[in-house]
């Protein structure tokens, strides 16, 4: 535990680097340095959680990627677990967690090669437990606006470590992903209504069907299905 570090992603990477452990959790009071997806600054004041947990040959490579759904069903369980079965928590496809229409935080994966040949995967949450960042241009919340009872980040964390650890035991190096992909889909939000999704290349429209089998955003456009890898999304038109 950090009182401040400039971004538990990066703490846990330099760590795989220097020949650190795996099924490692760095967790800090406040970032100086966070990042979201693209680089994207990622506030981090007093109060939420900032959590990353570094994981050695957790999967191959080609299937590291949903260890993102991994971390997205456990954190979804999580705030349930802390509020209530019937909470409106949803996942938002890839990456960020809602309550109701809100933004309540958000998942960064992470990978980098090793030299001795192992694959370092680092999950960073984020989660507005008691304030979030104003005028983002979409909805966004925190844990102490949802009428909840007050929950610390060591709450959050308590109950999110035992939950990731249980879905890493399904997730099983990817071979139980089918069983992920069914509970993200039953949290899921946006699925049968109109988005876009802005991705590096171009950007769509059309209706949001399911994921497919190894995670992968399946859209109706005017032309047919279109599979996504990675993308900005917004719902509705």
């Amino acid at each position: 535990m950090f009182d401040a570090i400039g971004s538990t992603n990066d703490a846990a990477l330099a760590s795989a680097r220097a020949g650190g452990p795996g099924r490692c959790w760095f967790v800090a009071y406040a970032q100086t340095a966070g990042r979201g997806r693209h680089r994207r600054i990622w506030i981090s004041p007093l109060g939420n959680l900032y959590a990353s947990l570094l994981l050695l040959d957790a999967a191959p490579i080609e299937v590291a990627p949903q260890l993102g759904f991994v971390a997205g069903v456990a954190l979804a369980r999580a705030l349930r677990a802390l509020v209530a079965q019937d909470a409106p928590f949803k996942l938002k496809w890839p990456n960020d967690i809602l309550f109701g229409d809100a933004k309540l935080g958000g998942i960064l994966l992470e990978t980098a090669g090793l030299p001795a040949g192992s694959l370092a995967s680092v999950i960073g949450i984020g989660v507005n437990c008691n304030s979030y960042p104003r005028h983002l241009g979409y909805p966004a919340t925190a844990l102490s606006e949802t009428g909840a009872a007050t929950w610390t980040p060591q709450d959050v964390f308590l109950r999110l470590s035992g939950e990731i650890a249980d879905r890493l035991g399904i997730f099983s190096a990817g071979r139980g992903f089918a069983a992920i992909r069914r509970e993200w889909l039953a949290l899921a939000g946006g699925i049968g209504e109109p988005i876009k999704v802005a991705t590096p290349a171009r950007r769509f429209e059309g209706r949001f069907e399911t994921i497919d089998a190894s995670g992968r955003l399946l859209l109706q456009s005017e032309t047919g299905v279109v599979a996504i890898d990675a993308g900005d999304v917004v719902v509705g038109h």
